[in-house]
């Protein structure tokens, strides 16, 4: 039985439809990604189902008992509430109570007596109301988010406080969890860790996202709402994409003949006399319906038109990092950390939130000292740098004079252009390029800052976070971009998608002021990670005096000591199999480490990356071979 229908829904804003008879069914357990473009009205839409906002006409329906929590998009303000206290908030009315249990329970150890009468007031209290599965609830969400419980939300990260309103939405078990953005702000362990959280979910999940991996990983079926009408989508992210270029192609072709067709009754109409006298009358009321058809017609918003102004190549050696160390506090940052980044490097950044992310690009930048070591800085940069915290943007100026600083004409690419102009390739309407830059949505400001870097010269493109908040359509054309940039790039993205499609290489921070550096996005790294974490460690000696005693090699069954023949053969061609996998591991390493590699046919990018894959892993299993049939030969 659907736990949520929605039946001939309609919504406008003012002269915008949003919704357009939508109709929606929401089943037990399914878990639903909603997609569309920024301004489309997705967040509308979750409101609507939250009750946060009302049809102007349509039905609504949602069964008797059925729960509904909502995820909001932005992170709230930081507050003086703990984490735990904003995860129990999620429960209502026992929140207040849960609250004060688990704080007189911290306080308990100082052994006062107020507090210890104070805590079995409140315990009689849960007792009495059977509130206890409830406080487990809290612990388990906490535990499960990996939450600090006693820290304060506003000394949190944006990422640590998004995860705290997820628990928040999610340790009341709604039957239906609707999430906006819920990657948002979150790094790759806690985005893995919410598929899992979502994936063993027992209520049903609708989700706005422009994460395309998690759409893959958690979706059971696509919906878009594009112009106001709804349509569903079975499948993959990508396969959504191969049906709507046909739905599009289709509604273009749709449209051609019937303006082609609307304008040659356009030129009947307007005949002469004696065309007028025999025309007849249906032929009349059929083009008026034509133009008040075309006149209702909603175009499909327009692609943010990307460039980069490019400027001329830098030195050979854009960053040179040599021995460099860096902490704050206690804290370690880096620790003797070297590296040499070429022009046409492509270099993503991966780590948990507060690992130090951005103070790398920083340091790498020489906008930070470091500590010891050294960092030196190639010839002729020209550097664009992308900040996620969008400090560059005034948010009391208005959106034309952030790119153009008062005057009417920009220089892009050698050429004036007026800035009205330039904006619209941004998306931005004649009258938006006026509001304020503080009235702007999260994804209009990404798309201002763009605006704004890529207006001036570049050869080296650092990027921090600069997927938060665009739709998908709009990073893929981001993707094609920075693939076709001759520059060098530094990119920071929690993004998984992304980094595969934009970077060759990945510098991935690994705690305690380590830096792994690997060839590849991140697709590539997990690989390397995960199968060094599968990888069966030595067994341990026995401590018994029994372990001491020399022991004999196993032997198979007719061997008389010592290699067989067939292994003996075995073992003498091992060092040219060996040496032969190295030089096809080192030529296609070379090969995938190349600037414009990620621009190829993606079927020859993945077919070279799974063949460098099978390469390194039958290099491993030679090297383990070579080593047992020497133990044996000794």
């Amino acid at each position: 039985m659907p736990l949520v229908t929605l039946q001939n829904a309609h919504l406008a804003f003012g002269h915008v439809p949003l919704l357009e008879d939508v109709n929606l069914i929401i089943e037990a357990h399914e878990r639903v990604c909603l997609i569309g473009r920024n301004g489309t009205g997705k967040s509308t839409l979750l409101n609507v189902l939250n009750g946060q906002q009302t049809l102007d006409s349509g039905t609504l329906r949602i069964d008797a008992g059925i729960k509904v929590a909502k995820l909001a998009q932005e992170v709230p303000e930081a507050a003086t509430a703990t984490l735990y206290d904003t995860v129990a908030m999620g429960l209502g009315d026992l929140s207040g109570l849960l609250s004060l249990y688990h704080h007189l329970s911290q306080e308990v150890s100082s052994g006062d007596a107020q507090t210890l009468e104070a805590l079995s007031k409140v315990q009689a209290e849960i007792d009495r109301i059977g509130a206890w599965d409830a406080s487990q609830r809290v612990d388990a969400t906490l535990s499960r988010l990996n939450l600090p419980a006693d820290s304060l939300v506003h000394e949190c990260s944006g990422g640590i406080r998004r995860r705290a309103m997820l628990g928040q939405a999610l340790v009341g078990e709604p039957d239906l969890l609707l999430l906006d953005e819920p990657t948002n702000h979150l790094d790759i362990d806690s985005i893995t860790a919410l598929e899992s959280a979502l994936l063993t979910y027992s209520g049903a999940v609708l989700f706005v996202t422009h994460d395309r991996t998690f759409i893959d990983d958690l979706a059971t079926c696509i919906i878009e709402l594009d112009r106001g009408t709804l349509n569903s989508y079975p499948g993959t992210h990508a396969e959504y994409v191969k049906a709507k270029n046909v739905e599009l192609r289709a509604e273009e072709e749709g449209n051609r003949k019937f303006d082609q067709q609307l304008a040659e009754e356009e030129v009947w109409i307007r005949t002469g006399i004696k065309a007028r006298r025999t025309r007849n009358e249906g032929r009349v009321r059929r083009l008026e319906a034509m133009r008040l058809e075309r006149k209702a017609r909603i175009e499909r918003q327009g692609s943010v038109k990307l460039g980069v102004n490019s400027s001329a190549d830098s030195g050979k050696i854009v960053i040179e990092a040599d021995n460099v160390s860096f902490s704050y506090g206690d804290q370690p940052i880096l620790r003797a950390f070297s590296t040499t980044i070429l022009r046409g490097d492509r270099v993503g950044v991966i780590g948990p939130n507060g690992s130090g992310k951005s103070t790398v690009l920083k340091l790498l930048l020489a906008e930070l000292e470091p500590s010891g070591g050294s960092v030196r800085q190639g010839t002729k940069l020209e550097i664009a740098y992308f900040d996620q915290e969008r400090i560059q943007l005034q948010p009391e100026r208005t959106v034309r004079d952030n790119v153009a600083d008062g005057t009417d004409q920009i220089e892009v690419g050698g050429r004036s252009r007026h800035v009205i102009g330039y904006l619209r390739d941004f998306l931005f309407s004649p009258e938006r390029v006026n509001s304020p830059v503080k009235t702007l949505s999260g994804g209009e400001r990404n798309r201002l800052l763009l605006a704004k870097l890529f207006a001036k010269p570049a050869n080296l493109l650092v990027l921090d976070e600069p997927t938060n908040d665009l739709d998908v359509e709009t990073l893929e054309l981001l993707e094609e971009l920075l693939s076709s940039f001759d520059g060098t790039l530094l990119l920071v993205s929690h993004d998984r998608a992304f980094l595969d499609q934009t970077v060759t290489s990945t510098l991935v921070l690994e705690g305690d002021g380590r830096i792994g550096e690997y060839v590849g996005g991140y697709s590539d790294w997990k690989r390397h990670a995960d199968a060094a974490h599968t990888k069966e460690p030595a067994p341990k000696p026995k401590k018994s005096t029994e372990s001491r005693k020399p022991q004999k090699a196993a032997r198979s069954p007719g061997r008389q000591g010592g290699l067989s023949g067939k292994e003996k053969r075995e073992l003498d061609a091992l060092p040219g199999r060996i040496e032969e996998l190295e030089d096809k591991q080192a030529t296609l390493t070379e090969e995938t480490a190349t600037a414009d590699f990620y621009q190829r046919d993606r079927e020859h990018v993945e077919a070279a990356l799974k063949l460098l894959a099978d390469v390194t892993k039958e290099l491993d299993q030679a090297y383990q071979r070579w080593a047992e049939l020497e133990e044996v030969s000794r």
